[in-house]
């Protein structure tokens, strides 16, 4: 699957996705933001819940992971949680947002 990261996501996270075979790109090495995602078709993965704007927007997927207090193992844990939640051809469209126990999930259905 193609991955875009945001500057928040562990490197644990990044490393661990190349090795289960995934095309990741982190932000920290583009200058480029959301136009890349969006341009080369790649899920979102942030910590950011301010990208809960796009939900109604045409997108890949975004995977928003939220924490009361976060730190480098809980926010890898509930991306590869999440991850595991939604198979690869479903993520088109979908908004799922990770808390530390609930999970809340959107679908938008754009031009296909």
């Amino acid at each position: 699957m193609k991955i875009m990261v945001d500057e928040n996501v562990p490197s644990l996270t990044v490393e661990t996705l190349v090795k289960l075979g995934h095309d990741v790109l982190d932000v920290r090495a583009t200058e480029h933001k959301g136009d890349v995602a969006q341009r080369e078709g790649r899920l979102f993965i942030t910590t950011d819940l301010d990208f809960m704007k796009y939900r109604n927007n045409d997108h890949f997927g975004l995977l928003i992971v939220t924490l009361r207090q976060p730190n480098e193992l809980s926010i890898h844990r509930r991306i590869m949680d999440g991850l595991r939640e939604i198979a690869h051809e479903q993520w088109r469209g979908c908004v799922l947002v990770m808390k530390d126990r609930v999970r809340s999930c959107w679908r938008h259905r754009g031009r296909d």
